[in-house]
């Protein structure tokens, strides 16, 4: 059974190339990871524990929070992580984490919010007759009993907020609302939540159920898409300064050209 996630999906839209390198050809990347994704885990990290305790009945407290977080920082950063813009140092981006989790715990305790997971796995099968299923990772699932719904939030550590036409147009978060929805009833209703904590905002959106069908079908044709591709070009940008297959490709590395 072929599966994917929106994080592979998205690949093979940002880089043919770099989709071959990474799942086909299982190339060893140049590093490890970059210094915006430790700090994202890191984060991300910090607030399961965080959401765990609060599940367990215990709201900890905001020194025990930057606590966890720097021993997360600290046990998992090496000076293997790519640092692209060099004019920044990691205590810059650990400080910023630092800030995150102060303006999140201040603005959301005592976190009365009906959570139910955080990080919960789900799969969705696209279509019966398809071999395809999407996995991924809710970052925390609520359920509000007064409205009767379930929230889907995402944490988003990135410098730039988009408009939210972006957001009413995002796939990640619609995929995991339909396996929610098969999960707990396709009459739920679902928002789609994303805290920006760089700018300490919180955006939300939501589907129509047509909206919903349309998404599946486009995520099938993509993969088709996909499965057919015989020619993987690249696709230059400017996110290559971030891309770990650069000594692999042939823009960048005039050897293989």
């Amino acid at each position: 059974m072929a599966q994917y996630s929106h994080s592979k999906l998205s690949t093979f839209e940002q880089c043919k190339l770099k989709y071959k390198f990474k799942y086909i050809d299982k190339i060893t990347p140049d590093f490890k990871s970059t210094i915006e994704a430790h700090l994202g885990s890191s984060v991300h990290n910090t607030f399961e524990w965080m959401y765990h305790e609060i599940l367990k009945g215990r709201v900890p407290e905001l020194d025990e929070v930057i606590q966890y977080y720097s021993k997360e920082w600290q046990d998992n950063y090496t000076e293997e992580h790519k640092i692209v813009k060099e004019y920044l140092k990691p205590e810059d981006y650990f400080n910023k984490g630092v800030k995150f989790l102060i303006d999140y715990y201040v603005t959301h305790q005592p976190f009365e919010d009906g959570t139910l997971e955080m990080e919960k796995q789900v799969n969705l099968k696209l279509h019966p007759e398809k071999p395809h299923t999407i996995i991924g990772y809710i970052d925390r699932l609520v359920f509000d009993k007064e409205r009767n719904r379930y929230e889907i939030h995402d944490y988003k550590t990135a410098n730039f907020l988009p408009k939210q036409e972006k957001f009413d147009q995002d796939r990640q978060l619609a995929l995991y609302a339909i396996a929610i929805r098969e999960l707990f009833g396709k009459d739920k209703k679902i928002l789609l939540i994303w805290h920006y904590l760089n700018h300490n905002q919180k955006i939300i959106s939501k589907r129509t159920d047509e909206e919903y069908d349309k998404l599946r079908q486009d995520i099938i044709n993509l993969i088709d898409e996909i499965e057919s591709t015989k020619e993987f070009p690249p696709n230059p940008s400017q996110l290559c300064d971030w891309c770990e297959y650069k000594n692999s490709c042939p823009v960048w590395n005039k050897k293989l050209g």
